[in-house]
């Protein structure tokens, strides 16, 4: 099956622009986004065929990225996919939290055609900006898949949203998935598609966005991230537990792995409604059942979830974007039905109208990575 079409006429792309260091220039001490999508898109030779219309939406360095400004983006790229003449969707973004932001459009993301995320790692005013490459990459792309969910261009390589993350602080080659294979490459005009990313069924757009969009005051859910390491207690996940999260992604060690003390916490967390996802501070790999004594074992039994290949950033996302699903929309999402039903008959939906135990399934179900307990123990 191909996923790439061979367009005969002029293709219509939505470029919205946020910001970031390809908008970016000097301020005098340092960097920063003050550059409009118009003046991000001059520097770009724009691809044959291709028609590209400019929406700025904000304009920060990523590292200011924020739960609120994610959702209108996200309401934004289904306002742009609302025209059937638009063929995709590139979105110009700050390079520091570009995977938080695709991940979340791509758990939403229902649509067979793009949305394509690039950036830069060179400011608009440097000499040697590698912006206008990456849109003119982002651009091809956008105007010739179809049916890959929500896409990174950059450095002449195409990254699936799931899992990749940025991996090298200045390099020209910022992003990788460190557990899966690339998706696809582009050079001398082409676009070559290796892999169809695997992705679960789209969540719809949550009321939350269009309640933003329409200017109405929302109060999204807080969700925080612990790390854990040597001589770690856990003081800060239960102070985040008393600032009001209602989900906390505990970054563990090894293949998800803490203290007894951190699976006493997350059973009181959880006992409180709070949802507590697990993965890793290692590179690579999934986290699994392996370990007791505060491992992985005990932290699933205690009520945690485990994040799959899924690093902090986009654990975080998900567990976001579970608390923001609406109950009448997602009922059928995960595949679950018998865990669900028997849930709405034992619990009590919380504040968000979703049963805590149809919660936790949906989550499972946006990692797309179930518990994994090997069937014997790894040799020592």
């Amino acid at each position: 099956m191909t996923y790439l079409t061979s367009p005969t006429t002029p293709r219509r792309v939505v470029v919205i622009s946020t910001g970031g260091t390809i908008a970016s220039r000097w301020q005098g001490t340092g960097y920063a986004a003050d550059a409009g999508g118009d003046e991000v898109l001059a520097g770009v030779a724009v691809p044959d065929g291709v028609i590209p219309e400019v929406v700025d939406l904000f304009n920060v360095n990523s590292s200011r990225m924020t739960s609120a400004r994610q959702l209108a983006l996200l309401h934004a790229v289904h306002e742009a996919l609302a025209d059937p003449e638009v063929a995709g969707v590139v979105i110009t973004h700050g390079t520091d939290t570009l995977e938080e932001s695709a991940f979340l459009l791509d758990l939403h993301h229902a649509d067979p055609r793009p949305v394509v995320f690039t950036g830069a790692q060179r400011p608009l005013d440097s000499a040697d900006s590698d912006g206008p490459g990456n849109v003119y990459d982002a651009l091809q792309v956008a105007a010739r898949v179809r049916d890959l969910g929500v896409l990174v261009a950059f450095d002449g390589i195409v990254h699936a949203a799931r899992g990749t993350v940025k991996t090298q602080t200045l390099a020209a080659h910022p992003f990788a998935d460190p557990s899966a294979r690339l998706v696809g490459r582009l050079g001398f005009h082409r676009v070559d598609i290796a892999r169809r990313p695997e992705r679960p069924r789209p969540l719809p757009l949550p009321s939350a966005a269009r309640a933003l969009a329409a200017g109405e005051p929302v109060e999204l859910p807080r969700v925080d991230i612990v790390t854990h390491h040597s001589d770690a207690d856990p003081l800060l996940l239960d102070a985040a537990v008393a600032a009001g999260a209602r989900g906390i992604v505990l970054v563990a060690t090894g293949t998800g792995n803490a203290t007894p003390q951190f699976a006493e916490s997350v059973a009181a967390a959880v006992t409180r409604g709070v949802l507590v996802a697990v993965t890793t501070r290692v590179h690579a790999g999934p986290v699994a059942e392996v370990y007791t004594g505060g491992g992985a074992v005990d932290l699933v039994a205690a009520g945690a979830v485990l994040t799959g290949t899924l690093r902090a950033g986009q654990a975080r996302i998900a567990v976001l974007a579970t608390l923001l699903a609406d109950t009448a929309d997602t009922a059928d999402t995960a595949d679950t039905a018998d865990a669900a039903d028997a849930a709405d008959t034992a619990e009590t939906a919380d504040t968000a109208g979703v049963v805590p135990e149809r919660r936790s399934a949906l989550l499972r179900h946006l990692l797309g990575a179930p518990e994994s307990r090997p069937e014997s123990a790894p040799a020592a």
